[in-house]
């Protein structure tokens, strides 16, 4: 069988070489071609397809762990734990972030022609608090606005993740006090995860494929003729993403005793995911499958901690990117900041993240920063060319992130599976690529010996 990593590669390649020469051919973001349109319908199905799974997979997961919770010990130490971790690691990022951001000087240095703008979202505290309130069972959303190509209107659904979430805790809570008139309900949860996951399953082998048209589609759209007038601030940007996920996790990793090697090679199928689709909730299914099947986090604990994560633990869009892009935006403007003020980006970055949940990319986080230090909101519209370019390394650096604090949380307090996070992963995306359903299966009942289940 193909590696599964080599299939993601050859996909980049392909993917590259596709959008280069739909580039040749003509192909732009406001001149589209067959090439261009087929690789982004490609694109944004997959991208399309992760997300329909989201908000079933994070339902079940969270009320058929909380219905476990009861067979779980130190449930609010863990929870505590990831907290304090989350807290920990986003106070790294943010202090590298503000040091490069001193070091490189990217707004001293930044090319002609940059335009000022409004943002088009804005972060604030009090918003983040009224996100929590669910506006309905799923938290769903549903927005009317003119189409992208023929300008007629349309309406698209969305979701809030932090109120799935709240609304899944709530119902397991109530499942839980309302004791064995609830074990039907929950029986039947458990169930529907297990087919959900295996649904998951599916539309996971068919990433080479989506990795194909996101790449690809990402060639043509956004190119790397942009970085031109941003070359030292997008510089900036990767080396400290490049600092976070190269030094500093593989020193935690290490820290708490465990292998590098087996921890890049396990989470890496959901980082090269994550890189392409730029989008840490669609990529959450599959950070979530590789933080239990290849990093042994035992799934109760890993369908709280994942999910938390996928909307609280941003250590490229919600530290990183907003520590140098303040600083950007303030040495372009010449403004001097206090020390105060560098303490209050530490502060935003460190505790403010969770106010991003449900948005898009990084700009309500970076708008909540300067809002908070009082820089002009319009310096946002100099960086959103290459936004998209800069989201790539940022998403992949926030789900590694979500898939280590859970490992080292659950190696610190005695219930990470060594074995299942040792095991050889043999060029296959997870260590073991079966279920208990599929080993069920496969034992044979007339031996008298009881079923193998997959760890």
């Amino acid at each position: 069988m193909t590696s599964f990593g080599f299939q993601i590669l050859a996909a980049l390649v392909l993917g590259i070489a596709a959008g280069l020469i739909g580039v040749s051919l003509g192909a732009s973001e406001q001149n589209h071609t067959i090439l261009s349109d087929t690789l982004d319908r490609i694109g944004g199905s997959y991208v399309t397809l992760l997300k329909a799974a989201v908000v079933p997979l994070i339902f079940t997961a969270i009320v058929a762990s909380i219905s476990n919770l009861r067979r779980v010990q130190n449930a609010a130490r863990l929870a505590g734990q990831t907290i304090l971790w989350f807290a920990i690691t986003a106070f790294i990022a943010v202090s590298i972030g503000i040091v490069l951001g001193l070091v490189i000087q990217p707004g001293s240095k930044a090319g002609e022609g940059l335009k000022t703008g409004e943002p088009y979202a804005v972060g604030t505290w009090w918003n983040f608090l009224l996100g929590l309130i669910p506006q309905n069972f799923l938290g769903l959303t549903v927005s009317t606005g003119p189409g992208e190509t023929d300008g007629t209107y349309t309406s698209s659904v969305g979701f809030n993740i932090l109120q799935v979430i709240v609304v899944a805790a709530a119902v397991g809570i109530a499942a839980l006090k309302a004791g064995k008139k609830a074990e039907p309900f929950l029986a039947f949860t458990e169930s529907l995860l297990k087919v959900i996951q295996r649904v998951l399953w599916w539309i996971i082998r068919i990433a080479p494929l989506g990795t194909f048209g996101l790449i690809g589609s990402a060639v043509i759209k956004y190119g790397w003729d942009k970085l031109t007038a941003l070359a030292w601030f997008a510089g900036a940007i990767y080396i400290g993403l490049a600092i976070v996920l190269f030094v500093v996790y593989p020193i935690l990793v290490k820290a708490h005793g465990l292998s590098i090697k087996q921890y890049f090679s396990g989470v890496w199928p959901a980082v090269q995911l994550a890189f392409v689709s730029r989008s840490s909730i669609g990529t959450l299914p599959l950070t979530e499958r590789v933080t239990e099947r290849n990093l042994g986090v035992p799934s109760g604990y890993a369908s709280f901690a994942v999910p938390l994560g996928a909307t609280t633990k941003m250590d490229g869009c919600a530290a990183i990117y907003p520590a140098i892009a303040a600083i950007f935006v303030a040495q372009f403007f010449d403004v001097t900041l206090s020390p105060i003020q560098y303490l209050l980006i530490v502060i935003v970055s460190v505790v403010g993240s969770a106010a991003t949940a449900g948005t898009t990319g990084a700009i309500v986080m970076l708008t909540l920063t300067l809002s908070t230090l009082g820089l002009p909101l319009e310096g946002v519209g100099l960086l959103l060319a290459i936004d998209p370019i800069l989201d790539m390394g940022r998403t992949a650096v926030n789900v590694a992130g979500q898939a280590l604090v859970p490992t080292i949380v659950a190696k610190r307090e005695g219930i990470l599976d060594l074995d299942l996070y040792n095991a050889p992963r043999n060029g296959l995306p997870f260590a073991e690529d079966i279920d208990e359903a599929d080993a069920a299966d496969a034992a044979e009942p007339e031996s008298g010996k009881e079923p193998v289940a997959a760890k």
